[in-house]
C-alpha cells in the first residue's frame, strides 16, 4: 500500500501566504514612523514595492533551479561558495532575530492601550516587551504545531476589524489635512523619499517565503513566481492605502507620537470603543507575528548549524521539534537588544530597530542577485537570469546607499566580525 503525497497548495494560497509574511509589524507602526515626514512618503511606498518585486522575482526565479531550498546557503553556495553562504545564512539569521524586536515593540505598542498603565513610560515597554518575548519563547518550545495554531487565530481576529478601518475611513479623509502634511521637514521631497526607502522596506521583509516553500508548491515554476509578485502587490497595495488614509484622518503630529496609530484612526472614525476593538486586534495579529518569526528564527538556526555556520548546540531540538537552543539564544539576543535600542516613543525604537535590520537583510539578499548571475556549471546563468541579477543588485544598491551612513557602517562591521569568527571557528560540513 503506497502512502498517498501530501496534498501541494495552489497559487492562491501560496500568495496569500507571502502576503500574510510580509503584512506585520510595519503595517501597524510604520504610519506613526512616516508620519514625522510627511505624505510625500506614499512615493517612498511606490518605489519600495517596485523594489519588492524586483527583488521578489530574483528568489522566484531561483526557486525554479532550487526548488528544495529552505535556507539562503542552499543557493548561494552553488555559485558563490562557502564562505558567500555563511554570510547569506548568519546575516539572515541575525536579522530575522533583531527584526523580532520590532514586531514586539508594535505588539505592546497597541496592547499598552488597552491597560490603564502609561504606554509611554519606558521602564513600562521595556518590561512589556520582555513580557512578550520570554511567552513566545515559551509557546514555541511546545513545537511547530501549536504556534501554526496561534497564529491562524491571530491572523484571522487580526486582521478583520483593521480592514474596517481602510474601508470605513474614507469618509473622514481630509484631502486638506492630507496636503498641508505633504512633507513636513525642512528637506526636498526626493530627499525624503530616499531617505525613507530601507524604513518602508522594512515592511517587504518575508517577500522571500515563497521561494522558501516552493517544495510545498503545486507547479512551482508558474505559480512561485505569480505567488511572490501578486503577494507583493498586495502588501504594497495595503500599506500605500492605509498610510495615506491615516494621514489624512489624524494630524500628523499625533499620528508621530502615538504607539498605536490604527486605534487612533479608528476613535476618530467609529468612536472610543473602536479603538480598544482595533487595538486588540492589532496587538493579537502582531503577537502572532512574533511566535512565528521566532520559530522561523530557530529554525534557520537549527539549518545553519547544520551546515557548520553555528555551533552545534543550535542544531539540537526536543522531541517535538523545537530548537531548544536556538529559541534560548534568540530570545536572550532580543533581550539585549530590547534594552539597546529603548527610545522615548514606540515610533523612535521601532525606526531604529528597523533601520538596522534592513539592511542586514538586504545584504543576505544581494547574494540572491549575486548567485542568478554568476550561476553554476550545473545552472549556467541565461541572459535573462543575469539581467534581473543585475537589477536585483541595482535595488539592492539603492536601498544600501539611500540608508544613513552609520547603520551601513555598523551593518559591515557586523559581517565582517562574523566572517572572522566563521574562519577562525566555523565547522567544515559537506
Amino acid at each position: 500500500m503506497t502512502t498517498a503525497a501530501p496534498k501541494k497548495i495552489g497559487v492562491l494560497l501560496a500568495t496569500f501566504v507571502v502576503a500574510n509574511n510580509m503584512i506585520g509589524s510595519g503595517f501597524f507602526l510604520l504610519p506613526a514612523s512616516l508620519a514625522s515626514q510627511g505624505g510625500v512618503t506614499a512615493i517612498s511606498w511606490l518605489i519600495g514595492t517596485v523594489i519588492a518585486m524586483i527583488l521578489g522575482g530574483a528568489f522566484a526565479r531561483l526557486a525554479r533551479d532550487y526548488p528544495h531550498l529552505n535556507c539562503p546557503d542552499d543557493y548561494v553556495r552553488p555559485a558563490l561558495g562557502r564562505d558567500m553562504g555563511f554570510l547569506a545564512t548568519s546575516l539572515y539569521w541575525v536579522a530575522a532575530w533583531m527584526g523580532n524586536n520590532a514586531i514586539a515593540v508594535a505588539a505592546f505598542g497597541y496592547l499598552v492601550t488597552l491597560m490603564p498603565i502609561d504606554g509611554n513610560d519606558t521602564t513600562v515597554r521595556l518590561v512589556g516587551q520582555l513580557a512578550l518575548i520570554w511567552a513566545m519563547f515559551a509557546i514555541n518550545l511546545m513545537g511547530a504545531r501549536p504556534v501554526a495554531k496561534f497564529q491562524s487565530v491571530c491572523v484571522v481576529f487580526g486582521l478583520l476589524p483593521v480592514a474596517a478601518v481602510l474601508i470605513g475611513g474614507w469618509g473622514h479623509f481630509d484631502a486638506g489635512l492630507y496636503s498641508e502634511a505633504w512633507n513636513v521637514t525642512e528637506n526636498s521631497d526626493a530627499t525624503v523619499v530616499f531617505a525613507n526607502l530601507a524604513p518602508v522596506f522594512w515592511a517587504f521583509v518575508g517577500l522571500e517565503t515563497g521561494a522558501m516553500v516552493a517544495g510545498i508548491v503545486d507547479d512551482p515554476d508558474r505559480n512561485v513566481p505569480r505567488a511572490t509578485l501578486a503577494g507583493v502587490v498586495i502588501a504594497g497595495v495595503v500599506y500605500l492605502v492605509s498610510s495615506v488614509l491615516v494621514m489624512g484622518i489624524v494630524p500628523h503630529q499625533e499620528l508621530a507620537a502615538s504607539g498605536a496609530p490604527f486605534a487612533l484612526v479608528a476613535a476618530v472614525i467609529f468612536g472610543p470603543w473602536a479603538a480598544i476593538a482595533i487595538a486588540a486586534a492589532a496587538a493579537l495579529k502582531a503577537t502572532g507575528t512574533l511566535g512565528g518569526w521566532m520559530l522561523v528564527t530557530g529554525e534557520a538556526g537549527a539549518r545553519a548549524s547544520e551546515r557548520g555556520y553555528l555551533p552545534r548546540m543550535f542544531g539540537k531540538t526536543l522531541p517535538n521539534g523545537a530548537a531548544v537552543w536556538g529559541l534560548l539564544f534568540v530570545a536572550l539576543a532580543m533581550t539585549v537588544i530590547a534594552f539597546a535600542t529603548l527610545a522615548p516613543t514606540v515610533a523612535g525604537q521601532f525606526g531604529t530597530i528597523i533601520g538596522m535590520v534592513t539592511l542586514l537583510i538586504v545584504l543576505a539578499y544581494l547574494a540572491a542577485g549575486l548567485a542568478l548571475m554568476v550561476g553554476t556549471p550545473a545552472r549556467p546563468s541565461g541572459t535573462a537570469d543575469r539581467a534581473l541579477g543585475a537589477v536585483s543588485l541595482l535595488a539592492c544598491g539603492v536601498l544600501i546607499f539611500t540608508s544613513p551612513w552609520s547603520m551601513i557602517a555598523g551593518a559591515a562591521v557586523v559581517a565582517v566580525v562574523a566572517w572572522v569568527l566563521f574562519r577562525v571557528f566555523g565547522r567544515k560540513t559537506a
